[in-house]
């Protein structure tokens, strides 16, 4: 975030980190800025201890609700022959019913963060969250769980907006990539213990608990950090303690109408190539990996208990653990240095070797795990395999989303929505899939399969990105120069 408020949107190549910047000093003398580089009211120049009290509610906020994702997943069967699901097909249903949820509302609930701050949006939509997530657990038909999941998506995607509150905070990207990824392991393993030793119900009882008490921590430490909505507030009170009706912040100039910051993911999706391009690779990433998590537990080949199988997970929280504590922070570094060689000028593709680099790695983790997932082989090594995978997947989706953050900043929650609505629909969609793929192809085939596409799309993306992600950007009239 800059020290001056934002200049219209009509014209956003003038954005700069966290706020729209004018390119002439202003010489408005009733115009309200975020002046002097110290300023205690721009968020980047709080305190590390005011940031992160701010930070952490939101991110497990995040935490929980991929744990709702994941939770219920080594409770199917029981669920299956508890309600009398007709099909497989519906029961996997019921599991995934929740990413269309998550991948509608954001569209929506992003660029109203952008117009009223990044408060109010998740702490009403919890509510939702809490309401019919416990609702799933008092369900009682296949119907009855399937709609409840669904509106409990619904609910569970209002602080995905943690992106926006990461550009108003950090200049890292690391800050946020853990808590989501991470939940969505631990929920399996919680899932399996919770299944075997209380009962499929309280899955869902125990996340709303959870998120309940977090909700009420939230309510005290969450803090706004959205520059526009600051400078607003600041505006209001010099109005009111200097008497003068005049003053006014960049953002009194521009449209504050509810449907022009509603349309904004769309045209986003629509007209920016840089977040086609993006979006798509997005996509292909989460999507495999929604994929692996939500099979990982049925390899079945190690004849144990739902909870001691669902502890496998814990290879993909050690991988992804890290990944984000070292790998992101080494792609962190990386960047650092480029953009000193780069005259000190920071620009999205410099995120990208990294990414070039990583994107070998993932082929072989599925390879790996496909192949080593066997009774003659030691269970440590498709553990191995899978927290290669998803290691090198979290450093890669860091990568990816540096780049849209870097390059929408002020728009970073809109732009995080119109690429999530695609990777969400995936996640939605690839698990109905894993019972035809790995029921006719086996895990080593079904693997190789997966690992075959990480070689044809994840290989060269990257470097096609590298080449062309500049013309890009450059071809978006909502990207900063």
């Amino acid at each position: 975030m800059t020290n001056n408020a934002s200049s219209s949107e009509k014209h956003p190549e003038t954005a700069g980190p966290g706020n729209i910047v004018p390119l002439i000093p202003p010489t408005d003398p009733n115009l309200v800025t975020l002046d002097g580089p110290d300023n205690p009211h721009n968020p980047k120049n709080w305190s590390a201890r005011k940031k992160w009290l701010a930070f952490v509610p939101m991110s497990m906020f995040n935490l929980l609700s991929s744990m709702s994702s994941a939770t219920v997943a080594p409770g199917l069967s029981a669920i299956g022959e508890d309600l009398g699901f007709p099909s497989n097909t519906l029961l996997i249903l019921s599991l995934s019913v929740f990413f269309l949820g998550t991948a509608i509302v954001p569209l929506f609930t992003a660029p109203v963060s952008e117009m009223i701050g990044r408060v109010p949006v998740p702490l009403t939509m919890n509510v939702v969250y809490i309401v019919f997530n416990t609702a799933c657990g008092a369900a009682k038909s296949p119907t009855q769980l399937i709609i409840f999941r669904f509106l409990a998506g619904l609910g569970a995607a209002g602080p995905y907006w943690r992106h926006g509150m990461n550009s108003d905070l950090f200049e890292a990207i690391a800050v946020f990539t853990l808590a989501p990824l991470i939940g969505t392991a631990i929920g399996r393993i919680t899932g399996g213990f919770v299944v075997q030793y209380v009962s499929w119900r309280w899955c869902f009882y125990v996340i709303s608990i959870a998120i309940f008490t977090i909700q009420i921590i939230g309510l005290i430490l969450l803090r706004e950090t959205y520059g526009p909505v600051l400078l607003k507030r600041k505006a209001a009170r010099l109005r009111k303690s200097t008497q003068n009706p005049d003053l006014h912040t960049e953002q009194d100039r521009t449209s504050t109408h509810l449907n022009t910051n509603l349309i904004r993911p769309f045209c986003l999706l629509t007209t920016q190539p840089i977040i086609q391009a993006l979006s798509l690779y997005l996509a292909y990433l989460n999507g495999t990996l929604y994929l692996m998590v939500a099979t990982f537990h049925d390899t079945g080949i190690y004849q144990v208990s739902v909870s001691i199988g669902s502890l496998y997970y814990l290879s993909m929280t050690v991988g992804l653990a890290i990944a984000a504590q070292f790998g992101v922070r080494f792609a962190d570094k990386i960047y650092q240095r480029l953009r000193a060689k780069n005259n000190g000028q920071g620009k999205a593709e410099l995120r990208l070797p990294i990414l070039c680099a990583i994107a070998v790695v993932v082929p072989i983790g599925l390879f790996w795990y496909g192949w080593s997932a066997r009774t003659s082989i030691h269970w440590i090594m498709p553990d191995i395999g899978a927290a290669i995978y998803s290691g090198a997947t979290v450093l890669q989706l860091v990568c990816v989303q540096g780049c849209l953050i870097d390059t929408y900043q002020v728009y970073a929650a809109s732009a995080m929505a119109s690429v999530m609505a695609l990777r969400n629909l995936l996640g939605f969609g690839l698990p109905l899939l894993a019972p035809s793929l790995y029921g006719n192809l086996g895990f080593a085939w079904g693997n190789t399969l997966l690992a075959c596409v990480a070689v044809v799309i994840g290989i060269p993306a990257p470097l096609l990105l590298w080449y062309y992600g500049e013309d890009l950007r450059g071809s978006g009239n909502y990207a900063q120069s």
